[in-house]
């Protein structure tokens, strides 16, 4: 069962990102952040996810809102991924799962009736204060930016 982390301070975080960057939690201090943790970098449920949150970008953007992306691929694929798809915003690379812990996303998966741990599509809405104000998890892409999108509108 996943702890749920609304209602709470976010998790502190730091991390390396795409365009050398190193984002902590830190850096989002009096913005609103929707961080969003997926698979594997050009796959196609992460890659549409991604493309949705790109295409809102600006309307995430007015809203006072920053967008950040997580998943376990190094720096090298999350370049290549962001280039390819012209994500406005950095992905961060968590290969020793240190943020996808702290926001409890890994869980137990299955695949051709091989079990692993991975990393459960989940999105977290932070609000200026640095508190989670909203979380989903187990999400279906179809859909899921513009529920996002609303609860922003909602702060």
């Amino acid at each position: 069962m996943s702890k749920n982390l609304t209602g709470k301070k976010m998790p502190k975080f730091k991390a390396y990102a795409t365009g050398e960057n190193e984002i902590s939690s830190a850096d989002f201090e009096n913005k609103n952040l929707v961080i969003y943790f997926y698979p594997k970098d050009s796959t196609p449920g992460c890659t549409t996810e991604g493309q949705d949150f790109r295409d809102n970008y600006k309307k995430f953007k007015k809203l006072n809102t920053e967008i950040l992306g997580v998943s376990r691929d190094s720096i090298k694929s999350h370049e290549n991924f962001k280039a390819k798809q012209s994500f406005p915003f950095e992905l961060l690379s968590d290969p020793d799962e240190k943020v996808c812990k702290a926001f409890d996303v890994m869980k137990m998966k299955s695949m051709y009736g091989r079990e692993y741990m991975g990393v459960d599509r989940s999105t977290f809405l932070i609000n200026e204060k640095g508190k989670v104000i909203r979380e989903w998890r187990s999400v279906k892409v179809k859909g899921h930016v513009d529920e996002v999108l609303e609860s922003v509108k909602n702060l």
